[in-house]
C-alpha cells in the first residue's frame, strides 16, 4: 500500500507496476475517514467497445455510462467471474448491458430502435435522460460465479435523469454500506470516447475499528466530510487522462490520509467464440437455418464484439455430427 503524503500528491515510492492512467482501477483507503473507494479511469478499452458498433451519440452515451459503472461497481466486490449491469426499458432503448469478468475483461452492447429514437429526438426540448432513452425499466446487478455457485442479483426501478442517479438510487434501496459515486463519460480532444469515476463506501465497524485514527461515534461525520470532498471533483477531472490518478486523489482527500492499493488494467475482451457459436447453433434445428444464410453460408455475429462466424454446408455437417 502507498501513501499519497507526498509532495504534489505523489507518492513517495510506486509500488504499482501499471504505469498507464487509462482503463485501471485504483484501489484506495481513507485512513481519517475508515472508507474504501475506487478510482475508475477507461480510454481505449471503451472507445474500441463502443466503436464497434454505430451508435447514435445519445446510445453510445449511455451504454459508455453502463461499461464505466459496470468496472466501477465489479471492482468494489470480492467474486471470482462475472459482474453484469443491464438497464432494461420500454423506451427507444430497449437495454444496455455491460460485464466485467474478475481478470478484468470489458464488454457492452446496446440494442436501440432507430425509427423511435429518431422521433423522440425530433420532440421539441428532447434531452437524452433515462426517461427518453430507456422509459420505464429497471436496473439489474448480477454476480455470476459459475456453475454450483449462487447467482446474487439486485434490481431496481430506474429513477433519475442519468445512469449514476439511478445507481445511487439502488444503494440508497438496497445496500447495507453507504456509497457514492461520482462519474463522468465524454470525448477527448480526438474524438475518443473516455470515462472516469470515483466510489466511496463505508467499511464494516469491526473492519474500519482497524484504522489507527479511527474514532468510533463519528462515522457520519466521516461519512459526510468525505462526500463533500467527493462532490468537489470535477468532470473535466475524472475525464482528463493527463491528470494521474493518485494526483487526482491526493488533490480530493489529501485531508484524509489516502492510501493506494496496487491497481488494476481493464481490457476489451468478448467471451465469444466459434465453439460456442457452434453449440449454439446445434440447439436450433438445421432446417430453421435458411434465415441466416448470405451468399451461401451461415451466418452469426456477436452483438457484443460484431466479429461474424460463417458456417458452409460442410462446416454444419460437422456442427451437427458433434465435432
Amino acid at each position: 500500500m502507498t501513501d499519497l503524503s507526498g509532495a504534489a500528491g505523489k507518492p513517495r515510492r510506486d509500488t504499482d507496476p501499471v504505469t498507464s492512467d487509462t482503463d485501471i482501477v485504483q484501489p484506495f483507503l481513507l485512513e481519517r475517514s475508515a472508507l474504501r473507494g475506487r478510482l475508475v479511469r477507461l480510454g481505449p478499452a471503451l472507445d474500441e467497445i463502443l466503436t464497434r458498433h454505430a451508435y447514435p451519440e445519445p446510445v453510445a452515451r449511455l451504454l459508455a455510462e453502463t461499461i464505466l459503472l459496470a468496472a466501477t461497481l465489479a471492482a468494489a466486490l470480492k467474486y471470482d467471474g462475472i459482474f453484469t449491469l443491464q438497464t432494461k426499458g420500454d423506451g427507444p432503448v430497449a437495454y444496455t448491458v455491460a460485464d466485467v469478468t474478475s481478470v478484468g475483461d470489458l464488454r457492452g452492447y446496446a440494442r436501440f430502435d432507430q425509427d423511435r429514437l429518431t422521433e423522440q429526438q425530433s420532440h421539441k426540448g428532447f434531452q437524452a435522460d433515462l426517461g427518453s432513452l430507456l422509459g420505464s425499466g429497471y436496473l439489474a446487478f448480477t454476480v455470476d460465479q459459475g456453475e454450483n455457485t449462487e447467482r446474487y442479483q439486485g434490481i431496481v426501478e430506474l429513477r433519475g435523469a442519468d445512469l449514476s442517479a439511478a445507481v445511487r438510487h439502488y444503494f440508497r434501496q438496497s445496500e447495507q454500506l453507504a456509497s457514492a459515486i461520482r462519474s463522468a463519460v465524454g470525448k477527448d480532444a480526438d474524438g475518443k470516447w473516455v470515462g472516469g469515476a470515483v466510489m466511496l463506501q463505508t467499511l464494516p465497524p469491526e473492519d474500519a475499528g482497524l484504522f489507527a485514527d479511527y474514532r468510533p461515534g463519528n462515522s457520519e461525520e466521516d461519512w459526510n466530510r468525505a462526500g463533500i470532498l467527493l462532490n468537489t471533483v470535477a468532470e473535466a477531472e475524472l475525464l482528463d487522462p493527463a491528470l494521474p490518478a493518485n494526483t487526482l486523489l491526493y488533490r480530493l482527500f489529501h485531508e484524509e490520509a489516502p492510501r493506494v492499493h496496487e491497481r488494476r488494467e481493464l481490457r476489451p475482451g468478448c467471451r465469444c467464440s466459434r465453439e460456442r457459436v457452434s453449440t449454439a447453433l446445434r440447439s436450433i434445428e438445421r432446417t430453421e437455418l435458411d434465415d441466416l444464410r448470405e451468399d451461401g453460408k451461415v451466418k452469426v455475429s456477436c452483438e457484443f464484439c460484431n466479429t461474424t462466424y460463417a458456417f458452409d454446408d460442410a462446416d454444419l455437417d460437422r456442427v451437427y455430427a458433434g465435432f
